[in-house]
């Protein structure tokens, strides 16, 4: 017979108890944790998602001060490849650039510019040697893309610069010289590196970017626990992953705890390992060596784990209780799932999160992977679970789903035996993720300062959650009127 808990509350059950405060609502820090050796500056993590976190988005997330996790419903050598991809999008300095042989033609220059979003590439011979670069400006007024880049680039000599150049020495050759690539060259003439104006431009644009020892956009990516896993780890880990989650729908379990062992023991990257909903689960996770917690059984807008299975725990009591295990231990939460609004975020650092994972709140956002739809004049993007059977089909990409292990469901060849743990839907377009960040670490800051917190730590130390009825609820929401105009940052769901 089984036995019976405390219940478990969510976020529309709590409340954040206001507390005397000397600050201002800037004057909150969110800098945080991810794990642990990765900071953030916003607490904020886009989810695994396919119709959330690709390139595009981990890039924009990195850029505002959180960071992207990339899905993996994706072969792993794309998935590797999106993960190259973010990690070239900005840097102090590209170690290893793109480049190309004299006898590439333009329209392979065209192809590697479109794929890395790049206006130009240095040229080299098969020894490595730099003898040219070709850019935009050179192909601009071309009209065959057959030609040969030794006919078009421009060749050595070009301004470059000795490995260990400074930054600030880089910044003057770049202003002095008018140029937007400054290549980085060896004794013998061979290419050990690329510095871009670009890049000086993206650090004044986006001052709390994320970003890694080497300058470059921190990311982060999702394997299984099962199947390829390993060796989509190795791809991963030498495409230059800053993190990986072994993201599955149930991470207290001896598959979970054993992948996270070989991975610390094998790689240098950082390892989350999800998800579970209590403490003992968070406990197997911190006793196999994992550097973050991942929190959040079914409560997603787009889950259906708990009414196809019967097994969670409601959101706020799942972070409260997987941070007695993670607090002591000094490990980082993740609370993943069942934010509506930028208040669920304050009310889940205040229960014990470090950070939040975010899905439904960023698949409207422009940089989302999703599809947009327009329906009665209004805009929308597809949303679905990683459990849906949308996922399962995958016909984006051949319809080969590479996530059925998350549910366990590896071994099912059959999409009618199946059981599905997810729905699809749309969610409104919100706009560039910019906007929506902006909005939602808004929020944040106006809950620590009635909470008189100045730091994450201290809503984990002094704050107070207060449990409410339905009518204290229904009293938290615009009653009694009829709406006429949504706030950017509230719309009644």
């Amino acid at each position: 017979m089984a036995t019976f808990t405390e219940p478990g509350l969510t976020f529309d059950d709590v409340l954040l108890v206001p507390a005397y405060s000397d600050l201002q609502p800037g004057d909150a820090d969110t800098t945080t944790r991810l794990s642990r050796g990765i900071s953030l500056r916003i607490p904020l993590v886009s989810a695994a998602m396919d119709t959330v976190t690709e390139a595009r988005m981990a890039v924009a997330m990195a850029r505002q001060g959180g960071v992207g996790i990339l899905h993996r419903n994706l072969s792993i050598e794309d998935q590797a490849n999106q993960a190259d991809l973010v990690k070239r999008s900005e840097a102090g300095m590209v170690s290893n650039p793109v480049t190309c042989f004299p006898d590439a033609t333009l329209a392979d220059v065209e192809r590697l510019c479109a794929t890395y979003r790049i206006s130009g590439v240095p040229v080299i011979d098969a020894q490595g040697v730099l003898v040219g670069i070709v850019t935009n400006r050179d192909m601009r007024y071309e009209t065959d893309d057959s030609r040969p880049v030794r006919e078009v680039m421009t060749p050595m000599p070009l301004i470059t610069a000795p490995v260990g150049v400074s930054r600030d020495d880089a910044f003057q050759l770049l202003k002095q010289n008018k140029i937007e690539k400054l290549p980085l060259v060896d004794g013998q003439g061979r290419l050990r590196g690329l510095i871009t104006v670009k890049d000086f431009t993206k650090s004044e644009q986006y001052p709390l970017a994320t970003k890694d020892a080497d300058g470059r956009l921190v990311v982060g990516a999702a394997i299984g626990v099962a199947g390829d896993a390993e060796g989509r780890a190795r791809a991963l880990v030498e495409a230059g992953v800053d993190v990986i989650i072994v993201d599955t729908a149930h991470g207290h379990s001896r598959g979970v705890a054993d992948m996270v062992a070989k991975l610390k023991a094998n790689s240098h990257v950082d390892v989350v390992g999800g998800n579970v909903a209590t403490r003992a689960g968070a406990q197997l996770l911190i006793d196999a060596g994992v550097d973050g917690v991942k929190v959040g059984v079914g409560p997603g807008s787009i889950c259906t784990t708990r009414v196809v299975a019967g097994v969670g725990a409601p959101q706020v009591t799942a972070i409260h209780e997987a941070g007695l295990a993670c607090g002591p231990a000094g490990v980082p939460l993740i609370g993943d799932g069942g934010l509506q609004y930028s208040g669920d975020i304050v009310k889940a650092i205040a229960a014990g999160a470090d950070t939040v994972m975010l899905g439904s709140l960023l698949a409207g956002c422009e940089e989302s992977p999703g599809e947009l739809i327009f329906i009665n004049g209004k805009q929308y993007k597809s949303y679905r679970g990683m459990g849906s059977l949308g996922a399962v089909r995958n016909r984006e990409r051949g319809g080969t789903s590479f996530s059925k292990d998350r549910y366990g469901q590896d071994s099912v060849t059959s999409e009618d035996k199946y059981i599905p743990e997810g729905v699809e839907g749309q969610v409104p377009f919100r706009g560039p993720l910019a906007n929506v960040a902006y909005q939602l670490i808004g929020g944040l800051h106006q809950g620590m300062w009635y909470a008189g917190c100045r730091t994450i730590a201290d809503m984990h130390e002094r704050s107070e959650l207060m449990p409410i009825t339905a009518a204290g609820l229904k009293e938290s929401h615009p009653h009694d009127i009829q709406m006429t105009v949504e706030a950017p940052n509230y719309s009644r769901r």
